[in-house]
């Protein structure tokens, strides 16, 4: 029998600072790996998920992490998000919005069309389709968990559980490896490029251009946690609030929705005030909660739990993968516009198709960090993927468990 070893939350954090950092070092020494735009903490965390393999596999110790600190991370990089939101960006994005949303429902089909063909052509049971399909790709491991003890029992499948997380995590890994070079094509092949002069939304630019660009005091850098800080309470307070009416939403959408708000009127109301919206301390903020979050994500996964699964996990998985990357450049690129704006959100449809909202968020921030800024994209992407999705993608689930 393995012997278990949970790693503290202030450890666990720490070796996620660690784990970027290599991430950072292979990726200047790997030039693929810089050129196909995959994140460092992706790197990094991949190599430290493959450590944790090791040591299962040599010394039979199942490492896991208390990941406590990589929830607040969340919380901090989707407030940031918010706060960048205009409405002037809102409304220009009300068309490419409703496309984009339109696009993801229809890929939701598509993908439990996939699902429920290779089930059937390798003749696996049918209660694995959900699981195979939008419930762990594009409802990543918080929906898999919430619908895995219901399938388990409407199908009569003991390791619905595992076999779901099981995708879920390949799917993450997959979406983090893709959505770079996705969008690196596309941007090569149409030479393409950013026409905004703004600073990014996530991270600095890796060439300043201004004398004040990439400026960062201490006085923006804590004025930016103050707000963040104060806007996320505002948050939980109205988490509870949001419960009671019966509507389910994550509390970092919860936090999106009131940063929004917030940007939009307080500047109004205290002009003379200063605001961290779009400055380089907030960008530094979100860049850096990110690069955290996905780090300590990526290493924490424990991929012995897949072993017992087989061949056929990875070959409707591959399915899935070559479906979806086809679906995004023939569909979405043309339906999006054809132009950067386009090529960014296609990094970010591998994230809403084969991982989660974050990992969609950190292949748009590699490619905004080297090829420029693309706010629209930020906005649209996150209240699609983590907001109108789950509706959709809840009564989906709803229907094939019928």
């Amino acid at each position: 029998m393995p012997v278990s070893y949970e790693v503290s939350g202030f450890l666990a954090f720490t070796l996620a600072i660690i784990v970027y950092f290599v991430g950072a070092g292979l990726n200047r020494i790997i030039a693929p790996l810089r050129r196909w735009n995959i994140p460092e903490a992706v790197t990094g965390g991949l190599l430290a998920a493959l450590a944790t393999l090791l040591a299962y596999r040599v010394l039979g110790l199942a490492i896991s992490f208390d990941l406590a600190a990589r929830d607040v991370l969340l919380l901090y990089f989707f407030t940031g998000i918010g706060l960048n939101a205009r409405l002037s960006d809102l409304a220009t994005g009300g068309r490419p919005l409703f496309i984009l949303l339109l696009l993801t429902v229809t890929y939701l089909a598509l993908q439990n069309v996939v699902a429920a063909g290779g089930v059937a052509l390798l003749d696996l049971p049918k209660g694995l389709v959900p699981l195979l399909g939008s419930v762990s790709l594009i409802g990543g491991h918080g929906t898999t968990i919430a619908w895995a003890p219901l399938i388990s029992e409407r199908f009569g499948l003991p390791n619905a559980l595992e076999v779901g997380i099981a995708s879920a995590t390949l799917g993450l890994v997959i979406a983090s490896l893709v959505g770079g070079p996705v969008a690196g094509i596309l941007i090569a092949r149409f030479k393409l490029s950013s026409e905004e002069l703004l600073p990014p939304m996530v991270g600095l630019p890796k060439n300043d251009v201004g004398p004040d660009a990439g400026k960062v005091t201490y006085d923006n850098i804590l004025g930016s946690i103050l707000v963040l800080n104060i806007v996320i309470l505002v948050g939980y307070s109205l988490d509870d609030l949001v419960a009671k009416t019966g509507i389910k939403l994550p509390l970092f959408v919860v936090c999106l929705l009131v940063a929004i708000v917030a940007t939009n009127t307080l500047p109004r109301l205290m002009p003379r005030a200063p605001w961290p919206a779009r400055t380089p301390a907030l960008a530094l903020i979100s860049d850096l909660s990110l690069k955290i979050f996905l780090a300590m994500s990526l290493m924490s996964m424990q991929l012995w739990t897949l072993g017992g699964l087989g061949p056929a996990l990875a070959v409707v998985l591959g399915l899935q993968t070559v479906v979806a990357v086809a679906y995004i450049l023939l569909v979405v690129f043309p339906a999006m516009g054809r132009d950067y704006q386009a090529a960014v959100l296609a990094a970010g449809f591998t994230g809403i198709s084969l991982g989660a909202t974050p990992t969609a968020i950190a292949n748009m921030t590699a490619v905004t960090r080297t090829h420029g800024p693309a706010p629209l994209a930020f906005i649209i992407l996150p209240l699609v993927s983590a907001f109108f999705i789950d509706i959709a993608n809840a009564l989906a689930i709803g229907f094939m468990i019928r």
